[in-house]
């Protein structure tokens, strides 16, 4: 189901192009400890990381991946220094700036999951913006998490289950897992919204809060390498790793 492994120099020859996963999602933690081993202050990591958010979703996007998430900032991120926030409010500005042409280029269509509206003005101009920019791609979706927790999702949309039934537009006996997972965050993915892989840097190997309804049945891979220098043949890893892996959803492996 899951594991962990150290920098690897798996070659790509073993990567089969016809079991790509659907849907990666990855948890893109390390950027402070990276600028830390260097004597660089935080954000320095976090300026290097936007730099692989870009290398990476370009090389998923080649790999023939279906749908690209991206753990941006979590609902519990707020907790850190406001000079830290701040900064972190300006990344997709900084971002979307100068990377809304090659997603377009890449036919990658951009999304976001989270309630931005909680999110600085020009952030979230800058998120809707590069939303409305790429709506016409129909390639890879790269899906943001914005401002996101799973537990406030689920609340959410359990919150909104409730009113339907106090309201009499449907009955608690209608209540069930397709319907939970229609009102997600997540449900503009539509039969993609659930990761198939789910990926987390830096030696970490927690949840923190990520996508808990959808990966109930996700391949989880936990990488030592700090997110700044995670990179293309770091994709092409996990891929590999996933690609071993025999996916058994409960149920007992074919013969």
């Amino acid at each position: 189901m899951f594991g962990k492994k150290e920098v690897s120099s798996t070659s790509n020859a073993n990567l089969d192009p016809t079991r790509i996963p659907n849907h990666i999602a990855i948890i893109m933690d390390g950027n402070g400890r990276w600028a830390q081993k260097r004597h660089l202050p935080r954000i320095a990591g976090h300026k290097q990381g936007m730099q692989t958010v870009k290398t990476v979703t370009i090389a998923a996007s080649e790999l023939g991946v279906k749908v690209l998430s991206l753990y941006a900032f979590s609902t519990e991120n707020w907790k850190r220094p406001s000079s830290e926030v701040n900064y972190l409010m300006q990344l997709p500005i900084k971002f979307f700036s100068t990377f809304v042409p090659d997603l377009v280029k890449h036919n990658v269509r951009v999304m976001v999951m989270g309630d931005i509206t909680k999110l600085p003005a020009g952030t979230q101009k800058a998120v809707n913006d590069a939303i409305k920019d790429t709506a016409d791609c129909d390639g890879m979706i790269l899906n943001f998490a914005l401002n996101y927790g799973s537990r406030d999702e689920i609340i959410r949309a359990t919150k909104h289950i409730a009113e339907r039934v106090a309201a009499g537009e449907i009955s608690s006996k209608q209540i069930d897992e397709q319907l939970l997972s229609q009102n997600m965050m997540s449900a503009k993915l539509g039969d993609l919204a659930n990761p198939d892989l789910l990926i987390r840097t830096s030696g970490e190997e927690r949840i923190s809060n990520f996508m808990l309804w959808q990966i109930a049945y996700s391949e989880l891979e936990f990488t030592d390498v700090y997110w700044p220098d995670f990179d293309r043949t770091s994709l092409e890893d996990a891929i590999i790793e996933f690609q071993g892996r025999h996916r058994r959803y409960g149920g007992l492996k074919n013969n």
